[in-house]
Order: structure tokens, then C-alpha cells, then sequence
């Protein structure tokens, strides 16, 4: 009885693995309301990003039933006869479940360590089950705990203070290819989405950047001008048009398709130079055979593990105090827990030391409930809970 989660993230799958669950916003609410019909859960959440899906849910069943709940993220997701799936898959239960959304939110399971999207991300994940009713007391509770966790981190360790993101990173790697991105240009696609408008705001801010972007809301790109770098709207049709004059293409969309395939860049790539191309998508948008055109320089997901590795070693002094009060928001949570099961009990509880004290009087029946939980309570226990009844 309690929390589970099934776990599919950078951590233990590669990105051919991670695409076949990137689920669209309309399979993830079906994926939730079907984990409710079968009964395999009472509540649920699904956290879905570039770097991870994750199944959270609730039930008043003994054990887990990881079998049923896998079998039925597998369909979904199609991928019932990949081999060694187990392999990728990690499950997660009672306070492990509750300690890994803590972390997640937090920023310290990210590919980038503290990095600031995820935790927007837990919110709209919540936010999702909650408007399509799969999620209740004890998951709604959860999700307000590790997100309130979560912003206790940022405010007193120094874990995010330095903003590195996956968008951060995608720039990172192409200054590293081309030195430096003044003068050059850069090709933005997908501009509007959750990711891209993150790497638009960090693009505007280099200057000497040229720059072009597709965005779905054309009028509102037209009304961003008020950075140091502005920017040309290109329709997304005309990409390949523009492509030979771009230094660098990032691609962040939700699109099942690619928006840059191997046999159509070839053919418009005229002008030899050294290029970048950066995906940021999962599933992937750009092709992976592309990185076999001359002078080109290919990223994606998977590639800036080891960018954010090396950011993640600088802020390991900070990931002793951040653990220190995700334990204490996460004891807070199990505390609550605890006696929000228990309400049944403390009603009869109640009941019972009415009757006794109209029998008895108050004072023997508040003698007999704590002979009570002397003789069902084992030593060290008993002992915790005196010493917490202490009053000064």
C-alpha cells in the first residue's frame, strides 16, 4: 500500500530506448486513465521529458504490481519485444518512489545537475493528472511536497545558482566546434516550443549572433524584438533553402518526423565549411546519418552527458546540503502519510477514549491508551516517542 514508480531515464536507457516512450500529451492522459480502469493503481502521474519517463502511482494493494503496470507501459509504447528491456527499466517503491521525485524535482537526477526546467516540468506533469482526474489526496500531496522541496533547494544551496541547462549545453557545443558564435549564423528550429524558446532567450544574448528561427506563433516571435540580438522568422517549409548559409542548426520540436533528413541536406549543402548540428529532441529530429556529411559535427541527447558531467563535478559540494533537506521535506511526507492512512484508526481511537473516560473518567482512560502503546509499540519506538512528548 503506497507509492510506486516506474522509472525510464537517462540514467540506465540510451536514447533509442527513451524515444519509443516519448508519448504525446494525448497518450500519456490515455497511458494514465487506463493504469485507473485495469485497477492497476488508484492515482497517477506521468513525468515525460527529453530525458526520462516516469510512472508514479498510488494503491492500497500490499504489493506493487510492477508486472501488470510495465506490461501496459510497453504497449504503449510498443515495445514489447525489445530485447533485455529489463535492462532499462527501474522500479521504485515506497520511500525510494517518494526520494526519487525529490531528487528529480530538485534537479539532482538531470542529465544537467540543478539545472532549472526540470522542476516547471514536475509542476505540469501534476498539473496534467489533476485536470484529467487521475491523481488524488496522496499524489496531489506528493507532488506539493518535492516541488516545495524542490524550491528549498534552489533558495538555500548554491545547486542552481549558475543556470546550465540542455539548452545551455546545445551552445556550449557549438562554440566548442566553432570557436566562438559572433558573426555566425544560427538556424533555430522550433523556436516557440518548451525547450527551443529556452535556447531562443540564451541565443539572444551572444552577440554578434545571426539569427533565424521557425516558431508555430509567428506573432508573438514578432513581438520578441528586445534583446541585444534580434532575430529573422523563416517559414519552416524554406529551412533547407537557408541551410547552406547556416554555421549552426539546433532542432527542438515535438514533431514524430525528422525536420532535417541525411538525403535532403546533402543535396542543399553547396558552400564547404564546418557546421554544427544540435538535436535536441527525443524522438530525435535530425537524422543520424547526417553526421557523415563533410565538415559536419552532429549532437544530441545522449552527447552532452559528458558536457554535464563535468558541470556536475563542480557542484557536487553542494549535493551533500541539497540531500540533507530533500530528506527532511521527504520525512515530512512519509510523517504525513502515515497518519493520513492512519485516520480510520485514530477515529476509532477517539471513540474509544470517549466511551472510556464517560466510563472511567478522562484520567484512566488516557492511563489505559498509553498502556496501549506501550504493549504494541517494540522498545526503540516507545523510547522515540517519549522523548518527543518532552515539553520544556
Amino acid at each position: 500500500m503506497g507509492i510506486s514508480l516506474i522509472s525510464i531515464s537517462h540514467q540506465n536507457a540510451p536514447l533509442a530506448i527513451r524515444e519509443l516512450f516519448a508519448f504525446s500529451e494525448s497518450v500519456q492522459e490515455d497511458l494514465m486513465r487506463q493504469m485507473l480502469e485495469r485497477e492497476y493503481a488508484l492515482e497517477c502521474v506521468i513525468i515525460s521529458t527529453c530525458n526520462r519517463t516516469e510512472v508514479y502511482t498510488y494503491s492500497e494493494r500490499r504489493e506493487s504490481n510492477f508486472t501488470d503496470m510495465q506490461n501496459l507501459l510497453l504497449e504503449f509504447a510498443e515495445a514489447s519485444e525489445v530485447e533485455n528491456m529489463g535492462e532499462y527499466v527501474r522500479f521504485y517503491s515506497g520511500p525510494g518512489a517518494v526520494k526519487h521525485l525529490f531528487h528529480v524535482a530538485a534537479g539532482l537526477d538531470s542529465m544537467v545537475m540543478g539545472e532549472d526546467q526540470i522542476l516547471g516540468q514536475v509542476k505540469r506533469a501534476h498539473e496534467q493528472a489533476r485536470k484529467i482526474g487521475t491523481c488524488d489526496v496522496y499524489l496531489n500531496t506528493l507532488f506539493r511536497y518535492a516541488v516545495t522541496a524542490a524550491k528549498k533547494v534552489k533558495t538555500e544551496t548554491d545547486l542552481s545558482r549558475t543556470t546550465v541547462s540542455t539548452a545551455t549545453m546545445a551552445i556550449k557545443a557549438a562554440e566548442q566546434v566553432l570557436g566562438t558564435l559572433y558573426g555566425r549564423k544560427v538556424m533555430l528550429i522550433g523556436a516557440s516550443g518548451k525547450i527551443g524558446s529556452v535556447v531562443l532567450k540564451n541565443l539572444q544574448c551572444i552577440e554578434g549572433v545571426e539569427l533565424y528561427i521557425t516558431s508555430r506563433n509567428m506573432r508573438q516571435a514578432r513581438e520578441d524584438q528586445h534583446h541585444k540580438v534580434t532575430y529573422q522568422i523563416m517559414e519552416y517549409e524554406d529551412r533547407y533553402g537557408l541551410v547552406d548559409e547556416m554555421d549552426v542548426v539546433i532542432s527542438a520540436t515535438s514533431s514524430p518526423h525528422y525536420t532535417l533528413t541525411y538525403e535532403k541536406l546533402a543535396k542543399s549543402l553547396k558552400t564547404p565549411r564546418t557546421r554544427v548540428l544540435v538535436d535536441l529532441a527525443v524522438p530525435i529530429d535530425i537524422e543520424e546519418k547526417t553526421e557523415w556529411l563533410p565538415g559536419m559535427r552532429r549532437y544530441d541527447m545522449d552527447d552532452f552527458q559528458e558536457l554535464a558531467r563535468a558541470n556536475n563535478e563542480k557542484k557536487q559540494h553542494e549535493v551533500l546540503a541539497a540531500d540533507q533537506i530533500l530528506e527532511e521535506c521527504r520525512l515530512d511526507f512519509e510523517r504525513w502519510m502515515v497518519f493520513q492512512q492512519a485516520l480510520p484508526q485514530i477515529a476509532r481511537m477517539k471513540a474509544w477514549i470517549l466511551q472510556e473516560a464517560e466510563r472511567k473518567g478522562l484520567e484512566k482512560a488516557i492511563d489505559k491508551m498509553f498502556y496501549k502503546i506501550r504493549d504494541h509499540s517494540n522498545p526503540e519506538d516507545l523510547k522515540a516517542f517519549f522523548e518527543h512528548m518532552k515539553t520544556d
